[in-house]
């Protein structure tokens, strides 16, 4: 059996000389911490020093006593007065993978330090490339990237508040963009998600179309029955009569409705999953996500941001109704 995922807390800030000192240690005696400090870069720990950060280790995980406590050479770290030191744990001839620990230049302090790559923009994390649009072109300052259910009630009113609020108050500025993520206990979303995506593979405004009627009936699709074949049935008569509305190839739309491939919705599920979405409706402004349906004005809030961050003035805000309705908790 492989070995649990070991639950540390985060050292840096429970270990003091990390983060400013964010908590209280007992002082090492000058003798034990001179003893330690024979472990210089590039040597074994001394048995004294490994028995401490073991101790250190277990204290603040639930490590079962059956596992072994292995920690790698000393090595030169990244982060002045520190070294690095790796720490495994094994199990019937099995390892852990290796965690990686900074230890302090003195040999009294033990942290964990975490690296994140900064260096790319946040509007790139989140591709909207070969999607119906709506607002901005391409190059617009903010893109919005909405990963949507089309059976989904809250996905529904997240539609509603973003159209046609949004393109109508930033006009050029931001470019709307949705993405599939029908989830399992939706049982017509998936076929839903691919007729929407047939129609939009021709028109984009078809696609917009069929998108927003969804989403504001969708209490009427099963029928009184609400049996997922004739929501199936009714999705394929809405594709198709919205087809013809846009002059469309009904052919090619006709041939893609039968064929219901979903290769191209799970690869964009595969790409949200990576980008921690576990729920609907799930909102990128700019890389920003946005869970559930939101209140309008947070929504408001992170495309101003991005806008000034790329250097753009926001429109004014709009002045706020005389009767405001109650906004939407978020929701799955």
């Amino acid at each position: 059996m492989l070995l649990r995922r070991f639950r540390f807390v985060c050292f840096a800030a429970v270990v003091s000389g990390v983060l400013g000192g964010l908590g209280c240690r007992a002082q090492v005696p000058a003798k034990a911490a001179g003893a330690a400090g024979a472990a210089a870069a590039g040597s074994e720990l001394t048995p004294e020093l490994a028995r401490r950060i073991e101790v250190l280790i277990r204290s603040r995980s639930d490590i079962p006593a059956s596992y072994r406590f292995h920690a790698g050479p000393v090595t030169p770290g990244e982060i002045p007065g520190y070294d690095t030191v790796t720490v495994t744990f094994t199990d019937n001839g099995k390892s852990s993978k290796p965690i990686v620990f900074l230890l302090s230049k003195d040999r009294q302090t033990l942290a964990q330090f975490t690296k994140y790559d900064i260096s790319r923009d946040p509007k790139t994390l989140v591709s909207g490339a070969g999607r119906p649009a709506r607002g901005g072109p391409e190059n617009a300052p903010v893109l919005i990237v909405v990963f949507d259910d089309l059976e989904c009630p809250f996905c529904a009113r997240s539609n509603e508040h973003l159209f046609p609020a949004v393109p109508e108050r930033y006009k050029d500025q931001v470019r709307v963009v949705y993405r599939d993520f029908p989830l399992d206990q939706h049982p017509w979303a998936m076929h839903a998600a691919v007729d929407a995506n047939c129609v939009g593979a021709q028109s984009g405004t078809g696609y917009w179309n069929l998108i927003d009627y969804i989403h504001g009936h969708a209490g009427e699709i099963g029928g009184a029955e609400k049996t997922v074949e004739k929501a199936k049935s009714q999705l394929d008569t809405l594709a198709r009569e919205e087809g013809k509305r846009q002059k469309i190839d009904m052919a090619q739309l006709d041939a893609c409705l039968a064929k219901q491939d979903t290769a191209v919705i799970r690869k964009s599920m595969l790409e949200a999953e990576v980008l921690g979405v576990q729920s609907t409706p799930a909102i990128f402004i700019n890389g920003e996500k946005i869970e559930g349906a939101q209140p309008i004005e947070d929504i408001y809030r992170a495309i101003d941001d991005a806008l000034v961050a790329a250097g753009q003035t926001p429109p004014p805000a709009p002045a706020p109704p005389s009767n405001p309705a109650t906004q939407p908790k978020p929701g799955n």
